[in-house]
């Protein structure tokens, strides 16, 4: 099944002197133009391709390379705005469309945003939003202190940059925390310095070390060396069980032990959590 906006490996069925025509299984055959080619290939060769819509609607083939495909977050600049929306540039021939109900603050030509790129599902159209929210991950993460992370930098504040983490969540880097030079649409990579309640991560540059303790992890810690270095929870307990010996929720109480485990200073086990003796 061919995959709208995004990269398809397609096999050339026919050779014209405007292009060549690939194989769309039910989509019909798709043309490769010309100007696109760029090496020497025949009838059955299987070429890399990214399908679209063209200009006037229609499914075809170029081996240009978008900035992003659908599914992706990118951050694009607008090159022109008119009565319905706005047009970004994203590496293809035609502007990626972002309609105005899907711009958080009108958009304006000459400035860039971070957007996501989609399939409407009613006109089947490729098209982008910068109403980021209702498409990050909201299954929570994993996180833990010092783990490196890849980011966008997409929007600077007053106390540091809003960036956008493994594509999936939101994060912030603080200015005091910055010693490089650091621009819009910027891909770096850095470690989580710490994960908030609101589930966004503050990120450093610097890997200020992983083996810091914080404060939930203290707590486990404590409660360990006063029961002999055993307690029985582990990742499977109840938010009930582990409320009750620690006061905390099952989400905190998962990134710590992951911490802890992460350190050698614990093992989990499938009923307890114990402490590692050190020789």
């Amino acid at each position: 099944m061919i995959k709208i906006g995004k990269w398809n490996n397609l096999q050339i069925t026919k050779e014209l002197t405007f292009g060549i025509y690939l194989d769309g299984e039910e989509s019909g055959e798709i043309l490769l133009p010309k100007k696109y080619i760029q090496s020497d290939v025949q009838t059955g060769d299987f070429i890399d391709v990214f399908v679209y819509y063209d200009s006037e609607d229609r499914i075809i083939a170029t081996t240009q390379k978008p900035f992003a495909q659908v599914g992706e977050f990118a951050f694009l600049k607008v090159v022109d705005v008119n009565s319905m929306g706005a047009f970004l540039d994203w590496g293809l021939q035609k502007d990626l469309f972002v309609p105005f109900r899907e711009q958080k603050v009108q958009m304006t030509k000459g400035n860039s945003y971070l957007v996501y790129i989609y399939q409407d599902e009613v006109s089947q159209r490729i098209v982008a939003s910068a109403r980021i929210s209702k498409y990050l991950n909201d299954d929570g993460n994993d996180y833990i202190q010092g783990d490196e992370v890849n980011f966008i930098v997409y929007k600077e504040t007053e106390i540091g940059y809003k960036i956008l983490i493994e594509n999936k969540f939101l994060g912030m880097i603080f200015k005091n925390e910055i010693f490089e030079k650091i621009r819009l649409g910027q891909k770096m990579k850095g470690f989580v310095k710490e994960v908030r309640q609101d589930d966004k991560i503050d990120v450093s540059l610097t890997n200020f070390g992983s083996n810091r303790i914080d404060s939930s992890s203290k707590q486990i810690l404590d409660l360990l060396n006063k029961r002999n270095g055993s307690l029985p929870l582990s990742d499977k307990s109840s938010p009930e069980m582990i409320s009750k010996y620690l006061g905390m929720s099952k989400k905190t109480f998962k990134k710590s032990i992951g911490s802890l485990y992460k350190n050698h200073l614990i093992t989990i086990n499938k009923s307890d959590i114990r402490l590692i003796e050190k020789e």
